[in-house]
């Protein structure tokens, strides 16, 4: 392994000054200058810290970063601080285990397991080393990631910065990217016409609800419905969102299945694990036409014919929101105090710490009712 490159404090606020983002903890430098649109607090507050060392600020208040985000935190890795130049911050020992810093009597480095890698450097204890990957990331993963057995799960929530490539074949490699704009391109104008189309067919006043069941009880579907049901189309999908979410995307494949590991992989693992390759983080056109063409048959059957496509293209709308919000909780950078700052904080938790919950994307609504949502956290008040 190459010996790490010294940084003087000097050449840290020169380069700081130009517009990089270098923090560190303790001796060890990162550079942040690719990532702090993407952080969940913010770029300004990732700005605020630049040159500075961040140590007792991982653990928090106001957020303690998971273990997941600290692993995430080394991909950064850009050298060491030169002795005598880090300034560390002193904590009092009875508070180091509790905010994140190691002494070197109560460190657990010494057996592989500190869970604050990368922040014992400054008293003399060797950090965490990263494993090696389990994969080949020079070849495609699809194929790859169905060896993995029982490593699979661990593996696939341990989330890297870096791109995926799924096939060998660059067409079906080229099929399962799709960039933001293409959601908008391909379904808007799918969405306006389909209402254009309900709307005129309901004025017609030919809909009536129970129709096939008997004529002196049936209900009629007027004009002036079309808002509502285009609104319960958008609720069911906030629902069925959550659904597949919970029990397809994140269904967990048995350890023995090499084909169902694969197919989580394809479906959503990739996602995992790497969450912000922004080539893949809304749905390619063409499979989302196969799933979007099922569901609309199953209104076909269960609903008359108008009266079906008007809650069918509610919930297209409410689909390509869907889509929208994601791209935008994992690029964009909303204002602090705003909803979308709220949700974007909620998302990446549920990446980088609670997998097992906070499957609401577009809205947290159902995680309340289905006991999924992710918890506040809370501080002790120091002395």
């Amino acid at each position: 392994m190459a010996a790490p490159r010294w940084f003087s404090a000097a050449e840290v606020r020169a380069r700081c000054a130009e517009g990089a983002c270098l923090v560190r903890c303790r001796r060890r430098l990162y550079d942040l200058s690719g990532f702090v649109r993407l952080h969940p607090g913010g770029e300004q507050l990732l700005r605020r810290r630049a040159g500075t060392d961040v140590s007792a600020a991982l653990d928090g208040p106001p957020h303690r970063h998971s273990a997941n985000a600290r692993r995430w935190l080394e991909q950064y890795y850009v050298g060491e601080m030169e002795p005598g130049e880090e300034e560390p911050e002193q904590v009092p020992t009875r508070l180091r285990a509790r905010r994140g810093v190691c002494s070197p009597k109560s460190c657990c480095c010494g057996a592989g397991l500190c869970p604050v890698a990368g922040q014992c450097a400054g008293l003399g204890v060797q950090p965490l080393s990263v494993p090696q990957d389990l994969v080949d990331w020079r070849k495609p993963l699809l194929w790859q990631v169905g060896y993995l057995g029982e490593k699979y799960d661990e593996w696939v929530h341990q989330p890297v910065d870096r791109p995926i490539r799924l096939f060998h074949s660059d067409f079906l490699e080229s099929l399962s990217k799709t960039a933001w704009y293409v959601v908008v391109v391909v379904w808007v104008p799918v969405v306006l016409y389909l209402s254009w189309v309900s709307y005129t067919a309901l004025a017609q006043g030919n809909t009536r609800l129970f129709s096939s069941f008997t004529t002196e009880y049936s209900i009629p579907i007027h004009k002036y419905f079309f808002p509502f049901i285009f609104l319960l189309g958008m609720f069911l999908w906030s629902l069925l969102e959550y659904l597949i979410h919970r029990f397809v995307f994140h269904m967990k494949p048995p350890a023995s299945n090499y084909y169902l590991i694969t197919l989580h992989f394809l479906l959503h693992g990739q996602h995992h694990k790497s969450p912000f390759d922004s080539s893949r983080l809304v749905f390619p056109p063409v499979p989302a036409s196969l799933v979007i063409a099922f569901f609309y048959g199953i209104l076909r059957l269960l609903l008359p014919e108008v009266l079906g496509l008007s809650v069918f293209v509610g919930g297209l709308c409410g689909y390509v929101i869907y889509d929208m919000m994601h791209y935008y909780l994992h690029y964009g950078s909303p204002k602090k105090g705003t909803y979308l700052y709220g949700l974007k904080a909620y998302h990446v938790k549920h990446h980088f710490e609670h997998q097992k919950a906070g499957f609401g994307i577009s809205t947290r609504f159902w995680d309340h009712p289905f006991r999924t949502l992710i918890p506040e956290e809370t501080f002790e008040k120091e002395d």
